[in-house]
């Protein structure tokens, strides 16, 4: 029986139990509930340049894979950038807007793009057929995968895809029994800074506990959201998430949510919002209403350590960019995006730019890797 492609607009045309089927795990940001929040929210939607066109494949009446998708009008809250192949496209009269997107929205995060508990070499090579045809059907520029899994990575560039290589800074845990194990591994002069930037903070009079759950009431929500709203004013921007968006989250996928609380004098002054599944926690939405010495370096990288240590977590992704992170122990790792560009002599230009590009982003991994605190020893 030949495979069937089609495309819905919301995530309430494919029944629940299906779309759990083809996840098949828990990670957070591709769950139901997760792109339900952002399409009741009003987050993703055309008029915000993120309207959802999410491709299915079917075999019969058999739903097999799900790459939610959205039709876009701009770059914004992609983080891989290709505002220079868009900058292109204009000067030469072209229109590289709008553009099929498939992709977790605000989210850098690697993680399945394809839900299917099929074979990918199977599944891929018929979504990349569809989705390229569907593009050209439709006078879209372009098609994007941003972070897949590196196995997703392969089997779109088997499907004549290019791979732009990119990375960010993870934490692992080897088996720590409590943070003075992790810092064990650190130089003396690099223990001693991690040491003095905690210190700093309790110096200041501000405490941080973690508050999970369904332990996350509404009056917690409500100073999350005021940081986080208040942390994207003070750059001059209004914050890509909503209030509903959040309260949503808390309603239907708590038991994934991890909340980190500053609080000083008793006030909330600071907060770090977190996702969690079976092996990962990612921190994800920050905010902040003053300036305290060192408080994002304990809010959002040291305490979400302490967390997975004590819960037995296997990795800590605490959000995109960062070199400062490395020098508090986070690795530098590789990440993938996918790239179809339906003009043929843009497409070889973007394929020439991405193996040019992959061997550079090599070589700066490899010299970032040196720039770790750990004993030369490890």
């Amino acid at each position: 029986m030949a495979y069937r492609l089609a495309l819905v607009q919301s995530v309430h045309d494919i029944p629940k139990d299906q779309w759990d089927t083809c996840l098949g795990s828990d990670y957070p940001f591709l769950q139901y509930a997760f792109i339900a929040a952002l399409e009741d929210s009003g987050v993703t939607r055309a008029d915000t340049g993120w309207q959802p066109l999410h491709i299915t494949l079917y075999e019969g009446d058999t739903l097999l894979a799900i790459a939610p998708s959205y039709i876009k009008t701009h770059s914004y809250g992609e983080y891989v950038f290709d505002w220079a192949w868009a900058d292109a496209y204009q000067q030469h009269g072209l229109d590289y807007y709008p553009k099929l997107l498939t992709a977790v929205p605000f989210s850098p995060v690697t993680g399945p793009r394809i839900l299917t508990q099929q074979p990918l070499n199977e599944i891929v090579p018929w979504l990349a057929e569809g989705a390229t045809a569907f593009c050209k059907q439709q006078g879209l520029s372009s098609w994007h995968t941003l972070f897949p899994t590196q196995a997703e990575a392969e089997a779109l560039s088997g499907a004549d895809l290019h791979i732009r290589l990119g990375s960010q800074y993870h934490w692992f845990n080897e088996g720590y029994s409590h943070f003075d194990d992790f810092l064990a591994r650190f130089t003396s002069r690099k223990r001693k800074s991690v040491k003095r930037e905690r210190r700093k903070v309790a110096e200041q009079g501000v405490t941080i506990r973690c508050v999970e759950g369904d332990h996350i009431d509404k009056t917690l929500l409500d100073s999350f959201y005021h940081c986080y709203h208040l942390t994207y004013l003070k750059r001059g921007r209004q914050g890509y998430l909503n209030k509903a968006f959040f309260a949503n989250l808390l309603e239907n996928m708590a038991d994934q949510l991890v909340l980190f609380v500053a609080t000083y004098d008793e006030q909330t002054v600071a907060c770090a919002l977190c996702f969690k599944d079976s092996t990962t926690l990612y921190g994800r939405y920050w905010g902040c209403l003053d300036n305290f010495d060192s408080l994002h370096f304990e809010t959002c990288y040291y305490t979400g350590i302490e967390y997975c240590i004590e819960q037995g977590l296997q990795r800590f992704d605490p959000g995109a960019q960062g070199e400062h992170k490395i020098q508090r122990g986070f690795q530098p790792i590789e990440t993938w995006s996918s790239h179809f560009i339906a003009h043929p002599g843009f497409d070889e230009a973007v394929g020439k730019f991405v193996e040019q590009e992959k061997q550079a982003m090599k070589e700066q991994i490899k010299e970032l890797t040196t720039w770790l605190p750990f004993r030369c020893e490890d």
